[in-house]
């Protein structure tokens, strides 16, 4: 296992070559490791709960919806919500099914004072298959193996 500061400098690294605005950017197994050795981490889950539900959920995260489902709509309270469970000063990453809710979420986040935003890459279920569609099997946080529950 890698040391703390050296999986965040890799992560920061790739904020860089990026040009993200949020502190890093962390594989699954990365994000994984730094919530092991940093216990203040938070890891919140942008999903929606239909997502959670049908799709699985990662034990201990915090839950706070980027957009509604069905129709996706933006929450205007997400940076509000953010502030009332997570403290400005903690170490936060996000994650969503593949990477794409949880970058803007960490977009919002540095821009609302969150100096250690992280966008977890991947997300939950990473990249469909080229032929069947399916989810879960490429890369992301399932096919890392790592703990995760159904609904």
């Amino acid at each position: 296992m890698e040391t703390l500061n050296r999986i965040l400098q890799h992560a920061r690294q790739r904020a860089v070559e990026k040009g993200l605005p949020y502190a890093g950017a962390l594989t699954p197994s990365e994000a994984q490791q730094v919530l092991q050795l940093a216990p203040g981490t938070k890891l919140v889950d942008v999903r929606s709960r239909a997502e959670l539900d049908l799709v699985g959920r990662i034990p201990e995260t915090v839950h706070i919806e980027w957009a509604f489902y069905p129709a996706w709509t933006p929450n205007p309270d997400f940076l509000s919500q953010l502030r009332m469970q997570v403290d400005q000063e903690a170490l936060v990453m996000f994650i969503c099914r593949t990477g794409g809710r949880s970058n803007h979420a960490a977009t919002a986040a540095a821009a609302g004072g969150y100096t250690e935003a992280y966008n977890v890459l991947e997300g939950f279920e990473g990249e469909a298959e080229a032929g069947s569609g399916q989810r879960g099997k490429i890369n992301g946080w399932k096919a890392a193996n790592l703990p995760w529950t159904h609904g």
